[in-house]
């Protein structure tokens, strides 16, 4: 039993090793392919930054065009209030 869990090891160790003797030219291919898709991955993930980072600014921009606009009719009803030319007496 021991003598064939060892041969089954020697066998995967000599598989694995027949495995990583591929050529350098077939190294760098595989290399350059891989840094292709980090890079491309790296422009993804940038321009998900910017799109959020957009989206955030403009949710704040219209916001505040919100709050302005809501802070400029009150000033408005209140100097209306203030010089009885109000439209809504009671």
């Amino acid at each position: 039993m021991k003598a064939r869990i060892t041969i089954a090891v020697a066998l995967g160790v000599a598989a694995l090793t027949a495995c990583n003797k591929s050529n350098p030219q077939e190294n760098a291919a595989d290399n350059i392919e891989a840094n292709a898709e980090n890079t491309a991955d790296n422009i993804e993930a940038n321009a998900d930054n910017v799109a959020d980072n957009v989206q955030a600014n403009a949710d704040n921009t219209a916001a505040a065009v919100r709050n302005q606009g809501e802070q400029k009719a009150d000033a408005v009803r209140n100097s209306a209030d203030a010089d009885g030319n109000s439209a809504d007496k009671h």
